[in-house]
């Protein structure tokens, strides 16, 4: 049986924790950010855990995390 090839764009935008929760960065991160408070923009820089309707599509395609 072949490989399989990984996503390359999925294995960019998620990563897998240690106990292999599916963690994502916050969107909106890249401009107009000087309207926000202080507050939103420290929210936006940690990861968050995608939802878990996510987590059968992103494993499916990074078979090897």
């Amino acid at each position: 049986m072949p490989k399989l090839k990984t996503h390359q764009a999925t294995t960019k935008r998620f990563h897998f924790s240690g106990k292999g929760k599916i963690m994502r960065r916050k969107a909106g991160q890249d401009h107009f950010n000087s309207r926000e408070s202080g507050e939103d923009t420290k929210r936006k820089r940690r990861d968050t855990q995608a939802h878990r309707t996510e987590h059968k599509a992103i494993k499916t395609v990074t078979p090897y995390h």
